[in-house]
């Protein structure tokens, strides 16, 4: 497949990943590299990764645990001094074997240590292949809160394996099409189409799809890195998708969401509410919310579930001036950013949902 070049680095696929390896990790390039995995990761995608490099570069594995509560400064501290410990310098590269959470998390400390080291992201979730590891966003939770401490700042490249896919559970799978939905609602309605026919069966197409949403993410992103205006559109469900998936994650009697879980329900509250505004279409607004039930578990929110999550929308990245702010759809492919919406409206979404 075709590479897809961003803004200051190329995404390659499949067996093209390690080609380029071949040619770029090597030691008059590169000191050290350094692969940060979590447990599962090395259980299950390091040996397959370990196969298809072939470097004469030193090679040290970090190992850290799974799970967004340990996307932390307390994780990268443990890291930079290992790194230190490890004598890993200026020239050492950083290659991020993972999901979302390693994609975010090495990143953030490939970007800080010593003032900034190459790192290569190589996501092994769907997920990580069509959202966290494209377009640079690095950065760690402080607590509960999402993403609060992080910069911009891109990877060498990007590589996109399918094979690790087959590592997964069905319950990954579905997190990943989540982001994809979401690529397809905000700017696509052929491609909200095409997701929607695999959603359920993992087949030939779901290489073409992939590429394609990173197509969808990295288009946006080359017009606006800095998510100063229509980078905006990529944070559709996230508003209230990202204060559930905190609650859930804080919250002892809840069962932690994976991050797609928690964005797919804020889409379908965030689509009701752009219907309330009378932006979206009664009609499109129940095909949106029958796909993204059909696909993800309902979940049951309590009124004083709901009113804690309203609060944890305060910390949102998108807030500015103490005001919220949504994306909001006019379409299924077409949405708007920087919208505002009363309590009143996010409770009937709720309701709504619920029922």
């Amino acid at each position: 497949m075709e590479a897809i070049h961003a803004s200051g680095y190329n995404v390659y696929f499949n067996d093209d990943c390690y080609t380029w390896l071949y040619k770029n990790v090597r030691p008059e390039i590169y000191s050290k590299l350094f692969i940060i995995v979590d447990s599962n990761t090395s259980t299950h995608c390091l040996s397959m990764f370990l196969q298809q490099l072939e470097t004469e570069v030193i090679i040290e594995v970090i190992e850290l645990e799974p799970g967004e509560e340990n996307k932390n400064i307390e994780t990268c501290v443990q890291v930079w001094q290992t790194l230190a410990e490890l004598e890993a310098d200026r020239k050492s590269l950083i290659i991020n074997l993972g999901g979302g959470v390693i994609t975010d998390l090495g990143g953030f400390i490939a970007s800080t240590f010593k003032r900034g080291i190459d790192f290569i992201n190589i996501p092994t979730t769907l997920l990580a292949m069509v959202d966290a590891s494209i377009g640079g966003k690095t950065g760690v939770d402080l607590g509960s809160l999402k993403n609060q401490i992080g910069v911009i700042n891109t990877p060498v490249t990007v590589l996109i394996d399918s094979a690790y896919l087959s590592t997964l559970p069905a319950r990954e799978i579905r997190s990943g099409f989540a982001e994809m939905l979401k690529h397809g609602l905000i700017s696509d309605t052929s491609y909200w189409k095409s997701v929607v026919d695999i959603t359920n069966l993992i087949n030939d197409d779901l290489d073409t799809s992939i590429k394609q949403s990173v197509h969808i993410k990295n288009n946006i992103i080359i017009e606006d890195p800095t998510e100063k205006n229509i980078r905006k559109k990529l944070n559709f469900g996230h508003t209230l998708g990202h204060a559930i998936e905190s609650y859930f994650l804080e919250n002892q009697e809840k069962e932690t969401l994976l991050h797609g879980e928690a964005i797919a329900i804020g889409m379908i509250l965030e689509s009701h509410i752009s219907m309330e505004q009378g932006l979206l279409s009664e009609t499109e607004y129940g095909t949106i919310k029958n796909v993204l039930n059909t696909v993800f578990e309902k979940v049951t929110f309590t009124k004083q579930d709901i009113e804690a999550i309203l609060k944890i929308t305060v910390h949102d990245k998108k807030n500015e001036f103490g005001t919220i702010n949504f994306v909001l759809l006019k379409s299924i492919g077409d949405c708007i950013i920087n919208q505002k919406a009363s309590n009143t409206l996010i409770y009937n979404a709720f309701n709504d949902y619920i029922n």
